[in-house]
């Protein structure tokens, strides 16, 4: 499993690790949205994820986030549950470098 490196400002040393412990967070609140059938969870997360993944450093998460608001706004849970299983595996193998 090939690491992602992220390089962000050392400034946000402290509060980088709380934000991605944070998406797994979301990460575990998607998969049971989509068990229940919840459009409104991705919906939100995403929109959340899509307004501040970039101002962290984690760009990936920002297009993940829009991807996934504008696939609830479309009804579309194969794509949620595709982009929960991208946001899983971004989040498993990110590694931050503080600069």
């Amino acid at each position: 499993m090939e690491k992602i490196v992220v390089h962000i400002d050392s400034d946000l040393e402290d509060i980088a690790p709380g934000y991605i412990e944070n998406r797994h967070k979301d990460v575990a609140a998607l998969k049971e949205a989509l068990t229940a059938n919840d459009l409104e969870v991705p919906k939100v997360l995403g929109h959340r994820m899509k307004g501040s993944g970039a101002g962290y450093g984690f760009d990936e998460v920002t297009e993940i986030g829009r991807r996934m608001e504008e696939a609830a706004k479309a009804g579309d849970g194969q794509s949620i549950e595709a982009l929960t299983a991208r946001l899983e595996d971004y989040l498993a193998r990110v590694e931050i470098v503080y600069d």
